[in-house]
């Protein structure tokens, strides 16, 4: 049987939605093959979870929504997720079509590009086409081939040299419908000594069967600087999978910042690529498990250059009988002295039927390094709820702000107020 017919979609309904959108001919060159390799790959290996039966292919990915003229007729949803009254740089995105657009004058002027993905292929053909798919190859598994070949949209941020964006570029992405599909690449180019922040929200409205596999490239050039910061908050009919990964060159930094609150099942993988010599990541990330969600969680940083050195922080709860993974890997190659990689995965569990396995991985190839790793699984410390609740306070509301204490060092670093209000929203809501 052919990958046409297996898909809810084929070659024919791709080129269709290619050429309405008058992307250049190589990109459609490049959907069309990552098609045929989703019908030969495999899904990706993953640490103790099987994939398999989790919808993958069951969407229908070109599924249209109305623009807004205004912020104000966006719908609540992503309304809730951002400063409606004082919108300066911001991209929404619903199932297969870009809403809305806002970017600051002073943005443009700097010669800073901060437009939607299918904008970008049209406007900056050769400067997309230089970068997209070089970290995040189409051919790695069934689900980046799948991605490729029905790219729904996303976000493409290109930053010159020396230039510093000062304020948070923000987007949302909403996926809403029976079958719809949420599959925005986001691009990230920062030239040598630039700086920037993006941030992004996930949310989904009502629907069934609903998928969102994303993917995420950033380029960080010697000197730069650039901090990426998500919160995903989709609903238990969404599966979602997601792959986040960075290349970094001679001193440049990298820094995630991760909320992983949905309330489906969840793919995420996020790695980061030390090149140069001085470069640095920061990792962290946190994620609550509710009901019978199984999460597969991966932090992964890769030392090539000399000097090079990586934080890795992730934390998670967990309730009901959710089953959550945490892989934290530093690889450390050949040649590269004098890094240093430390690691540290914590899982606070509240149920007896919860499940959480914390799986630190140190990969060393060199001998002049420095690495470490921590790990732990265990429950609420009663000596701490007795102190709390000797002043007074409930062991309910003991335990609330204990995992609120234990998760928001984390959340504090989210660099937009309302995105960091509604990633704390969200953690009451799960945590009831």
């Amino acid at each position: 049987m052919s990958v046409d017919v297996q898909l809810r979609f084929d070659s024919e309904a791709i080129t269709e939605y290619s050429k309405a959108n008058q992307e250049p001919a190589w990109f459609l060159e490049k959907r069309l093959a990552g098609l045929k390799a989703a019908g030969e790959l495999q899904l990706p290996a993953l640490e103790k979870t099987k994939i398999d039966k989790w919808n993958t292919t069951e969407f229908d990915p070109f599924q249209t929504a109305a623009k807004a003229a205004a912020a104000s007729e966006l719908s609540e949803l992503v309304k809730a997720q951002i400063d409606v009254d004082s919108v300066k740089n911001l991209l929404v995105q619903k199932n297969a079509s870009s809403v809305f657009e806002a970017v600051s004058e002073e943005l443009k002027s700097k010669g800073v590009i901060f437009t939607s993905f299918a904008k970008a292929l049209v406007e900056h053909s050769d400067l997309v086409q230089k970068y997209v798919g070089t970290v995040v190859s189409f051919d790695e598994h069934k689900l980046t081939a799948l991605h490729t070949a029905v790219v729904n949209g996303g976000v493409f941020i290109y930053v010159p040299k020396n230039v510093e964006v000062e304020v948070p570029l923000q987007a949302v992405f909403e996926v809403a419908g029976d079958h719809a599909l949420l599959s925005p690449h986001v691009l990230i180019v920062a030239e040598a000594n630039s700086k920037v922040i993006y941030v992004d929200t996930f949310v989904s409205g009502e629907g069934t069967s609903m998928v969102a596999n994303s993917i995420v490239e950033v380029y960080v050039g010697a000197g730069a600087s650039v901090q990426v910061a998500s919160v995903r908050s989709l609903s238990t009919d969404v599966h979602d999978y997601s792959f986040r990964r960075a290349t970094v060159d001679r001193d440049g930094k990298m820094e995630w910042i991760l909320g992983e609150m949905n309330d489906g099942n969840t793919v995420a993988n996020n790695t980061t690529i030390l090149k140069g010599t001085g470069s640095t990541a920061e990792t962290k990330s946190i994620s609550v498990g509710t009901g019978s969600q199984r999460q597969n969680l991966t932090s992964q940083v890769q030392h090539i250059g000399t000097h090079s050195e990586s934080d890795m922080v992730s934390k998670a709860v967990m309730t009901g009988e959710a089953v959550s993974i945490l892989n934290g890997i530093t690889k450390i190659e050949k040649g590269a002295e004098k890094a240093n990689g430390v690691q540290a995965e914590n899982i606070l569990m509240l149920s007896e039927k919860s499940r959480g396995d914390a799986n630190p991985i140190l990969l060393i190839d060199e001998d002049d390094v420095k690495a470490g790793h921590a790990a732990s699984v265990g429950r609420f410390s009663e000596e701490s709820l007795y102190y709390l609740m000797s002043r007074g306070i409930t062991r309910q509301n003991a335990e609330r702000l204990i995992i609120l204490g234990f998760l928001d060092p984390v959340v504090a670093e989210i660099p937009v107020e309302e995105v960091r209000n509604r990633l704390r929203q969200a953690l009451e809501r799960k945590l009831g």
